[in-house]
């Protein structure tokens, strides 16, 4: 029975990350299962209405699947605290803010709060990017344990040419973000566009996410980036020593990751794609 719901849920994410509809066989290929099975779960998933099958035969996530993720919205811990803290930073800075934690080695954006100026920022909340290519994913790594680290330098993957991926630079850059209280990153993760971000840290001391700013790059330099440092410190402090905060849920992160493709409409710039992906 187990293995039956670890099978289910991986179509779930199969169907939901792709975020168009998808056939039987295409499916069994994804998930690396047998045709029979994948149709015989995607079967019990539609009478659970949180898959339907389009006039075409393919499959695609149903709404049933936001309902649910969003019903377990309020009890998000981190997000929900963290509203507060945001809207006081993005009103300070006139940045885009992000509030990001940390599966694995990829950061996965919690919430979000756009920057109201000519350059809009845009990303999908349940998103998620490498974490060493962004400021937000770095300023979480940098707590991680040193063989833990170690072991992740050693299979770095460059976005961009300015992505560090030397071993010896990277942990390096680790140790600075540990003794300075923040990161940065300048096009890391696109040419253009840059973040500054500061960690969580909960209430055993450990990181529970991160907070941090995003914008073109000619923005977040000189005087203005030793300021937004600052002001992200200082909100992340705020953030960390609130009463109640706890780690995000596993099981969430996984739900997260494609809500919004759901429920989001419209269409964006290039650069409206690229910007939240700096923080």
């Amino acid at each position: 029975m187990n293995n039956t719901l670890v099978k289910g849920l991986c179509l779930l994410e199969a169907l939901a990350r792709r975020g168009a509809p998808m056939g039987v066989s295409e499916l069994a290929i994804a998930v690396a299962m047998p045709k029979s099975g994948v149709h015989r779960l995607l079967q019990a998933l539609v009478e659970e209405r949180y898959v339907e099958q389009s006039g075409s035969g393919r499959y695609r996530v149903a709404i049933k699947l936001w309902e649910v993720a969003s019903a377990a919205l309020p009890g998000f811990d981190l997000r929900r605290h963290a509203v507060a803290v945001m809207s006081a930073l993005a009103d300070a800075t006139g940045e885009s803010v992000h509030l990001s934690v940390l599966d694995e080695r990829h950061v996965v954006y919690v919430h979000k709060l756009e920057a109201e100026n000519s350059v809009r920022a845009y990303s999908q909340i349940g998103g998620r990017v490498p974490a060493h290519c962004v400021a937000t994913g770095k300023a979480m790594l940098a707590y991680k344990a040193p063989n833990w680290l170690a072991a992740m330098a050693a299979e770095l993957t460059p976005a961009t040419a300015n992505t560090i991926v030397d071993a010896q630079a990277f942990i390096a850059q680790m140790a600075r973000i540990r003794a300075q209280g923040f990161a940065s990153n300048h096009g890391e993760w696109r040419v253009g566009v840059s973040g500054l971000a500061a960690p969580v840290f909960g209430a055993a001391g450990t990181v529970i996410g991160a907070i941090g700013v995003s914008g073109p790059t000619a923005q977040l330099a000189g005087a203005h980036q030793e300021r937004l440092a600052a002001q992200v410190m200082e909100a992340s402090q705020t953030l960390s020593m609130t009463p109640g905060t706890v780690p995000p849920h596993a099981l969430l992160l996984s739900v997260t990751n494609h809500w919004s493709d759901v429920a989001q409409t419209g269409e964006t710039t290039e650069y409206d794609e690229l910007s939240a992906a700096a923080v």
